[in-house]
């Protein structure tokens, strides 16, 4: 067993570094460490079933975190994009793959248990490949998590079907006895995550004792996959409802703390597995076919995908996101399968190659997605002109470009002296959040000088620039000083080097992101560990002074990084003196 985990860990270990470092995530890198060492490989594993049980509980406890950053009145929101698209996308993918699979000679029978089980995507693999980027929170990482949910709930009653594909098994009356079962087992997660759960936590925290809830969190994951899974539903959908149920309680934030990162771990090990269980003797007898038929896999889920999203009104990048996340096979499938092949709705050879393009189909999927990434949506991001708001130019003495958290507190301000002003905001989601609490912002890009004029900046006395963006910011004070030079510059610095950039184009005033909340920060500190209210006033006053004074400094020779170090040395010497001058005093 010990040989095992030092091969799981080491060819993890070397794998997932390159290839997150190449910039294709790191599933693909766990597949790969997989297919190396498993018994088409190294064989340094050959008993797959060794490790496949235990890591499928990875997927286990993805869907339950998955299930605690939900709200019930989240999931009730989402309802239409769960069963519409996600309902749009199963039925039309399956059966455009059947169609196709019954047209390269298999039956209707397997065809159609192939299509249904091709037609799943990897949860797995969809929402660490765009949790990496970013982009969960997305329009296309919403509509893949609705569609993924979706398939979830349609696992069910495809894998209670199979069976009944097998013309001979047809049987005369419906399975009432697990039907009961099923509903007996939602109902026992849904009454004992209302009440049960939370009074076990609170009895738990009573002991103090941080193994004792680790413990009874991961009993909490387990014991629900396995209720679920007994009634013949699929466990992670047990261990997502008992993620939902405890979303609004006050240890949700523990508990994702404590299962994180077995959840990891786990999770991993999971697609290890998966690269394991490939054939390569299969794929080397018959590449032409395998490669074929994957190409074809993908290119289907990847069109259908695409033209349901569009047909519901998104965008053409998020669309193309959306349909390149969800192309591969699923770990569903491989269970869809192997019921199937039991009750001889579909044949062993033919199953083998399904798991086989399923595999291949999640090991293309994160490159094929790292490249429209690098080499696609950059210019199709340039090509799609967005379409600006057109503000009101009335005269307002303030334009204040980005209206995140900082730019609406500046504004909130100046609206309290009656002082007008107009936002501008690239962001079009950002700007609608701001219009729904009733705030005015404005779709616009400030580094564009049409937008700064549509605007009113000719009549504006002051422009307040803090955009996240550090490029951005400093295209829009040089937009500024070369068209409209007689308007002052207030600026948002993110770091020294963004302050220093900004000194060479000689704004009017510049502040540093975070410096001074944390100089209240360290104050509160210092008073918190009994220093006397005016003395830690005074050591953070000194501080500032200091480093304010050094930063205007070290702007002569920003780019001698030897004498930057030196520099900064220096610096600390003679603040440790000041401080210590200051405490003799």
């Amino acid at each position: 067993m010990l040989i095992t985990i030092v091969a799981l860990l080491a060819a993890a270990t070397i794998a997932v570094p390159l290839t997150k470092r190449a910039g294709f995530g790191s599933v693909l890198g766990y597949l790969l460490a997989g297919i190396a060492i498993g018994p088409s490989g190294l064989r340094l594993i050959v008993d797959v079933g060794q490790i496949a049980t235990v890591s499928e509980l990875g997927v286990i406890m993805l869907l339950f975190l998955i299930g605690l950053e939900l709200r019930p009145q989240r999931l009730w929101v989402m309802r239409r994009t769960v069963f519409g698209l996600g309902s749009a996308q199963v039925a039309i993918t399956a059966a455009v793959l059947a169609v196709l699979i019954h047209a390269a000679g298999l039956s209707w029978a397997g065809s159609a248990v192939l299509g249904a089980g091709l037609a799943m995507s990897s949860t797995a693999i969809v929402l660490p490949l765009l949790a990496e980027r970013g982009l969960l929170a997305t329009r296309a990482g919403r509509d893949g998590f609705a569609v993924l949910l979706f398939q979830d709930l349609a696992f069910i009653p495809l894998v209670a079907i199979a069976p009944l594909l097998n013309g001979s098994a047809l049987p005369d009356h419906l399975p009432w006895l697990n039907v009961a079962e099923a509903v007996a087992a939602i109902l026992a997660i849904l009454v004992g995550g209302r009440f049960l759960m939370r009074p076990m936590f609170r009895a738990i925290g009573g002991a103090r004792s941080a193994e004792l809830f680790t413990t009874t969190a991961l009993l909490i994951v387990a014991g629900t996959a396995l209720l679920a899974e007994e009634a013949g539903l699929s466990a992670s959908l047990g261990a997502f409802m008992a993620g939902v149920l405890l979303s609004e309680s006050e240890y949700r934030h523990e508990l994702q703390a404590d299962i994180a990162p077995f959840e990891g771990l786990l999770l991993g090990f999971f697609f290890i597995s998966v690269g394991m269980s490939a054939d390569l003797s299969l794929a080397l007898a018959h590449p032409w076919q395998l490669a074929g038929a994957t190409l074809v896999l993908l290119l289907v889920k990847a069109i259908v995908a695409f033209g349901i999203v569009k047909a519901a009104g998104r965008d053409g990048t998020n669309a193309l996101r959306f349909s390149l996340a969800l192309p591969q096979a699923s770990e569903f499938s491989f269970v869809l399968f192997a019921a199937a092949v039991a009750t001889g709705a579909l044949a062993a050879g033919d199953a083998a190659m399904a798991t086989l393009v399923s595999a291949a189909s999640m090991v293309a999927t994160p490159v094929l997605f790292a490249g429209a990434e690098w080499a696609v949506l950059p210019r199709l991001r340039r090509g799609a002109e967005p379409v600006f708001d057109t503000p009101p130019a009335d005269g307002a003495p303030v334009i204040i470009c980005g209206f995140g958290r900082v730019g609406q507190i500046v504004g909130r301000i100046l609206g309290m002296h009656g002082i007008a002003f107009t936002a501008l905001e690239r962001d079009q989601a950002q700007v609608d959040v701001v219009r729904r609490f009733g705030g005015k912002a404005y779709f616009g890009d400030p580094t564009r000088p049409d937008m700064l004029r549509a605007a009113g900046i000719e009549d504006a006395r002051l422009i307040v620039i803090v955009l996240d963006d550090m490029d951005a910011v400093l295209r829009t004070v040089e937009t500024v000083k070369r068209n409209f030079p007689n308007v002052a510059i207030l600026a948002r610095a993110r770091n020294r080097r963004h302050v220093h950039l900004l000194m060479d184009r000689n704004v009017d005033g510049l502040v540093r992101d975070t410096f001074h909340s944390s100089l209240k920060l360290a104050e509160m500190a210092l008073v918190s560990l009994g220093i006397e209210q005016d003395a830690a006033t005074q050591a953070v006053a000194l501080f500032r002074d200091h480093d304010e004074r050094q930063l205007t400094v070290s702007h002569a020779f920003r780019h001698d990084e030897q004498q930057l170090i030196q520099s900064a040395q220096q610096a600390a010497d003679e603040l440790a003196g000041l401080f210590e001058a200051d405490r003799k005093r």
